[in-house]
């Protein structure tokens, strides 16, 4: 049990080192430093209550279950921090997030203090590592002690289930924010269970009867870390996702407008900066943007509306829908215009063409349609004039 704590503990803190960039980056991002200490939480929760853990803070303090409120403490105010980041994640007044941001520290901070009170006042001699809960379940001041941490956790489980199934209707459709919810949702489902199961242990107890213990000692630990889990992967999952969607629609996009770069290489200036391929992705694209903007600008006297116009509906009179033989004419316009640019070695046009009214904005059709241009022989793209048809 010791061990797979730990590795929850691991696990939770490289989702930790995944967030420090964030709150670095962040400034004064209040949400992202709260996520960072909820996780930092959430890892020293699974940390000190690891067997091994509990016996060693015992023996270090030389005080016997000292090591029990200790991680009641810690999961208290675990429960407290998911409960608030909730609060401020779902949005409010400033008024109303002050006043729920005292409410919720100064309570549970009340309920700690009172914690470490009953165990101050409580016979406690008997050193117990996994059973603490069951053992002490009748002996006075552990056994509000108990309870008290119990109460505590379930009513901010169950004030935050309501507040995620409230919010779950609003952001159903959002993406990764709703499988975040969604992910929330069953965490806390589950830190339910883990207090249905240490309540009826201890009920058992108080009934006299010990047939009930399995569910303390052997049934809630996973339930647990389990739940540990998922909550911490809920308020993960969000901005890792979207980041994750960032990136792929980045490397989509740098990839797709790779065919129209390659047509504009030769347009002035041609001494771009060269990056590298370990440069930033997104430095790569707004390098790449920027340069098939600026050649697109400069092919802008060598465009020739009227031969656009005719090749936008040569492809409409086949068959293709609109968007696409749009992005088809405008791909056989941009690589006309740089024939023409290289026949005229740079020189202004003679014949003045008839410029794009819209001009060329939407550059991923074009780029993906300039793939076709090569094998297309229905369309004249090399150097027309006027006066050309743009069928063969």
């Amino acid at each position: 049990m010791s061990a797979s704590f730990l590795l929850i503990g691991v696990a939770l803190g490289i989702g930790l080192c995944y967030k420090i960039p964030a709150v670095l980056n962040g400034g004064r991002n209040p949400l992202a430093r709260q996520v960072a200490g909820l996780l930092l939480a959430a890892c020293a929760v699974f940390f000190f209550a690891a067997p091994s853990t509990i016996a060693a803070v015992n023996d270090y303090t030389g005080i016997p279950n000292f090591a029990a409120p200790l991680v009641y403490s810690l999961l208290t105010g675990f429960s407290a921090s998911c409960l608030l980041l909730i609060v401020k994640w779902r949005g409010g007044t400033p008024e109303s997030l002050r006043r729920t941001t005292w409410w919720v520290y100064g309570s549970y901070g009340t309920l700690v203090a009172i914690l470490w009170a009953c165990f101050a006042l409580s016979d406690h001699s008997v050193e117990r590592i996994r059973d603490l809960d069951t053992y002490y379940a009748t002996t006075p001041w552990m056994r509000e002690m108990i309870v008290l941490y119990l109460l505590g956790h379930t009513v901010a489980v169950l004030v935050t289930c309501g507040l995620l199934w409230s919010w779950e209707s609003r952001v159903r459709g959002t993406g990764w924010l709703h499988v975040g919810v969604l992910t929330l949702s069953v965490g806390y489902v589950m830190n339910l269970a883990y207090d249905a199961t240490k309540l009826a242990a201890v009920i058992g107890r108080w009934s006299g009867s010990t047939g009930l213990d399995y569910l303390s000692t052997d049934a809630a630990p996973p339930i647990a870390a389990l739940a540990g889990i998922l909550v911490a992967l809920g308020f993960i999952v969000p901005h890792a996702g979207e980041r994750m969607s960032q990136r792929t629609a980045a490397r989509r996009e740098y990839r797709a407008l790779a065919p129209l770069a390659a047509r504009l290489r030769d347009v002035p200036p041609a001494a771009p900066v060269n990056l590298g391929r370990f440069a930033p992705l997104e430095l790569r694209l707004t390098q790449r943007r920027t340069l098939v903007r600026d050649a697109i600008r400069i092919l802008q006297p060598y465009m020739d509306a009227e031969h656009h116009d005719q090749v936008e509906r040569t492809y409409l009179e086949r068959g293709k829908k609109p968007a696409s033989a749009k992005a088809l004419a405008d791909a056989a316009t941009v690589a006309a215009a740089a024939a023409r640019l290289h026949a005229a070695n740079g020189q202004p046009p003679e014949l003045p063409a008839r410029p794009l009214p819209d001009g060329i904005s939407d550059l991923v059709p074009v780029s993906r349609a300039m793939r076709k241009l090569p094998q297309d022989h229905a369309v004249r793209w090399n150097a027309p004039r006027r006066e050309e048809s743009v069928t063969q």
